[in-house]
């Protein structure tokens, strides 16, 4: 371990022992349930992950990923047995797709979807921790706590406001200065106002006494009928966590020029996550928050997460009953705090701005407030692959044409100053082949073929096209069965080519896609016989 790392180490420790007991709080968790998956992120990925700036930790949308999840399942166990399946459902589910390699399934929650997702998480957040600032109940969703707080106005705590809003004036004002362990210094100056009298003078309430059990791995109490609905929700939950993950990793990765392996991270999330769940612990995962702070604390590897680790465990065995003293409304701003940077509207602009995807991320945004944390991410993410669906199938041909004396074919539509060669019809599918949209396709080639009775040869570009599945293929062949005139492929790629030739069609053998190019392709049609 260098010097470096043992600096960033300790200065990481202030941040996320504080953040990490506030987490708890987001999930309906005791504070030590943030602790220890902090504890378990922290060595695990130490060891077994690939990026060495990424902190992994309890997270805030973890969190209450979580505690929406473990209300949807309710009545199935009790809600710590539900919470601790749902976590080792999720490292199960990390280490399968580690086998399997499938690095790539963040891809399925677009980044739009992530941004009005983000904002709805964060807004809610700030809005949920607003009842324990105030000191009064209302419980429920995003609308209905803000319905609670403005009945319960007049029972409103102003000391416990005045008290989250000095200590978030403190942590913005020490945010420039990533070596001073702000969130740490506002517990302390929090326990100190608790344990002079003043917190109960004031009617603000402390976190309470909780103990650290560090106790052999145990099962999750949760019966054998229980576990399916789990896994659903799991799969919700190890989806954002491997893409809040994923893109911490990735982003901090590329602005230094490392590399990480995505498989590898993914078996690293699911121990981590395992390990949570069988101590007892919270979800975890590489928040960007507290890997960005790793990086400007100067680390240099992973070690830097072990120190962090060590320095926790010290920590919180020796001040176990100084941080009971610390008041509610200094954990509820230092989870504001923490979930400050995605409250940002301008995250969204550029989506109207270039006037796409508008609708998916706004339908994250309003989501996560109207349905919840969960079904407002799954709204989203089913949003984004039903557009990416519609776009995928719909039946769009681009008819191509030479543009002036060169070798370049372009589209008509778009360059009215290219000219089709004579009595040939070159088509171009704007999106993949596949079985959603194969079939529409060869009939818009059939209807322009009737439409126009001069064409003598139909050249095909399949160069979107890397693959072709079995539907793709058969309608491929049907056509080429029954296409009026000779058909001949241009652009094939190699996995394409190899696949046609176990295919072995009567109307499409190999000279049929000899043509490297669309140039090449009408060069052969039109010497032929």
């Amino acid at each position: 371990m260098t010097r470096a790392d043992a600096i960033a180490g300790l200065s990481i420790a202030g941040l996320l022992l504080p953040e990490a007991v506030a987490y708890s709080g987001i999930a309906g968790l005791p504070p030590q349930a943030g602790v220890i998956a902090l504890l378990c992120g922290l060595l695990v990925y130490a060891l077994a992950g690939s990026s060495r700036f990424a902190i992994v930790s309890a997270t805030s949308s973890s969190a209450a990923v979580l505690f929406a999840a473990t209300h949807s399942a309710a009545g199935l166990a009790g809600p710590r047995a539900l919470g601790l399946g749902l976590v080792l459902m999720a490292g199960v589910f990390f280490v399968v797709a580690a086998l399997m390699k499938a690095g790539a399934v963040s891809n399925l929650i677009s980044k739009p979807a992530l941004r009005g997702f983000a904002l709805g998480l964060a807004l809610t957040i700030v809005v949920k921790q607003l009842p324990i600032v105030l000191g009064v109940p209302a419980p429920g969703g995003f609308f209905a706590v803000v319905s609670g707080l403005a009945k319960a106005a007049p029972q409103w705590n102003l000391a416990g406001l005045g008290l989250a809003a000095a200590s978030l004036i403190v942590l913005r004002l020490l945010r420039r200065f990533p070596f001073i362990p702000a969130a740490l210094l506002v517990i302390a100056a929090g326990i100190a106002i608790d344990v002079l009298g003043w917190s109960a003078r004031w009617g603000i309430h402390p976190v309470g006494a909780f103990a650290l059990d560090l106790a052999w791995p145990q099962w999750p109490d949760v019966p054998w009928s229980a576990w399916p609905r789990l896994g659903e929700l799991a799969a919700a939950l190890a989806l954002i966590l491997y893409v809040e993950s994923y893109g911490s990793i990735r982003s901090l990765a590329l602005r230094h020029g490392d590399s990480v392996d995505a498989n590898r991270d993914l078996l690293a999330l699911g121990l981590a996550n395992g390990l949570s769940a069988l101590m007892q612990g919270m979800p975890v995962g590489a928040g960007f928050s507290a890997s960005a702070a790793n990086e400007a604390a100067g680390a240099q590897s992973r070690a830097a997460g072990l120190c962090a680790a060590a320095v926790v465990l010290t920590a919180v065995l020796a001040l176990l009953p100084w941080i009971a003293h610390t008041p509610e409304p200094v954990l509820a701003a230092i989870v504001i705090h923490a979930v400050g940077h995605a409250l940002d509207p301008r995250a969204l602009r550029p989506y109207f701005a270039w006037q796409r995807d508008r609708s998916v991320a706004l339908t994250a945004f309003f989501g996560v407030l109207l349905l919840g944390v969960l079904d407002g991410l799954l709204a989203a993410v089913g949003l984004s692959l039903l557009l990416l669906l519609r776009g995928m199938a719909t039946p769009r041909v681009e008819w191509l044409g030479r543009l002036g004396q060169g070798h370049d074919f372009v589209d008509l539509e778009r360059h009215p100053e290219a000219v089709a060669p004579p009595g040939v019809l070159i088509a171009r599918p704007a999106t993949p082949l596949f079985f959603g949209n194969a079939d529409p396709i060869f009939s818009a080639l059939t209807q322009r073929l009737r439409a126009e009775p001069g064409v003598r040869h139909l050249v095909l570009s399949l160069e979107e096209s890397s693959t072709l599945d079995a539907g793709s293929i058969e309608a491929l062949a049907e056509f080429s069965a029954n296409c009026p005139v000779p058909l001949c492929l241009a652009r094939v790629k190699d996995p394409v080519r190899e696949l046609l030739r176990r295919v072995a069609a009567p109307r499409l053998p190999p000279e049929c896609y000899a043509a490297w190019s669309v140039d090449d392709a009408v060069a052969q049609v039109l010497a032929g016989p």
